[in-house]
């Protein structure tokens, strides 16, 4: 019975070991997947090894046999190419919220989506920053806590951890319970945030993920409607709100106007979007429009591009980059 289960087996056997064993520069003989699968328990003679490789590519897998340098087989093709691996590692090195810890372990799973051969030449160009790094090991266990609470619709409760100057100085922590009621999840300005509603307020909050702890679902309670407490009447628009809360300030968003030095162009669509009206205002200048939360994240992207960039309206932003202008200038005198 057992000989007869490992011969059911065997063509999942034999593709695994083509998929992780086998690439361009790596090929393997009938012969040598025979012993590759004996490793298994799984008896194979040469002829049935060639009928098994027909019929996974019958079934799609992309096996080339070659004759030179080496006579032998391998999978020129996976489900994910070499470079595409490659992003996916390089995105989990950049998240910040993901600790050092799950980020190597994320990796490795990463690197089983691609052969062995690429899978140690890619590893070997990632480098894993640990002071980057959020110290947070419970992120993936709130990020699973949140995702289930908003397709069941249900409140969750969470503690909320801020880092605080103590006596001058240590760094401290200040942590302080929510409820709240949980609509979406983003990935946003290198962070994961939570967007929801306090349920003791009438607007949208965002929570960074790493900040939170001890997140669990509000059992028998049910989540407020979106409509209720903001411009959404049906389903929430990540994109739409984060072009909206520059750097994730909240408030509420109305009609922007720039004036904007040519030079700076890119920088413009790259922040509001490919579909930001734009049209001339001299040979020199251009005026951007767009809508946005006027708020400090605004103010001090801003102000980072110096004369470059200039309020056209409202007025209360223009208010607001003169007067933080002015305390950036008092502070060095």
């Amino acid at each position: 019975m057992a000989g007869n289960a490992n011969q059911k087996l065997k063509l999942l056997y034999l593709a695994d070991i083509l998929k992780r064993e086998t690439n361009e520069d790596h090929v393997l003989s009938a012969i040598d997947l025979a012993k590759r699968l004996a490793d298994y328990g799984i008896s194979s003679e040469r002829k049935s090894i060639y009928s098994d490789i027909e019929i996974l590519k019958d079934y799609g897998f992309d096996i080339i046999l070659t004759r030179s340098p080496k006579y032998g087989y391998f999978l020129a093709s996976g489900e994910f190419e070499p470079h595409e691996v490659r992003l996916l590692m390089d995105a989990v090195q950049a998240a910040g919220f993901i600790s050092n810890k799950k980020t190597k372990e994320l990796i490795d799973k990463i690197s089983l989506l691609t052969n062995n051969f690429d899978a140690v030449k890619l590893k070997k160009q990632i480098y894993v920053d640990s002071k980057q790094k959020s110290s947070n090991e419970e992120v993936y266990y709130s990020i699973d806590t949140i995702n289930k609470a908003i397709i069941q619709g249900r409140q969750i409760t969470l503690t909320y951890v801020k880092r605080v100057v103590k006596d001058n100085k240590t760094v401290s922590f200040s942590e302080k319970r929510h409820t709240v009621n949980p609509y979406a999840l983003i990935w946003t300005n290198d962070h994961y945030y939570l967007i929801a509603n306090n349920i003791k307020y009438d607007n949208l909050m965002h929570l960074r993920i790493d900040r939170m702890r001890k997140v669990s679902i509000v059992e028998d309670s049910i989540i407020r409607p979106l409509k209720e407490v903001s411009d959404y009447t049906g389903s929430f628009d990540s994109a739409d709100y984060v072009s909206k809360h520059l750097n994730m300030f909240s408030g509420q968003a109305k009609p922007i106007e720039l004036i904007c030095d040519n030079s700076v162009i890119e920088q413009i669509l790259d922040k509001f979007g490919e579909r930001t009206p734009i049209y001339p205002n001299d040979e020199k200048t251009f005026v951007a429009r767009f809508n946005s939360a006027v708020n400090d994240g605004l103010v001090s992207w801003i102000l980072q591009y110096g004369n470059l960039v200039k309020v056209a309206s409202p007025k209360e932003l223009k208010t607001k980059v003169v007067e933080t202008a002015k305390l950036v200038i008092d502070n060095y005198e």
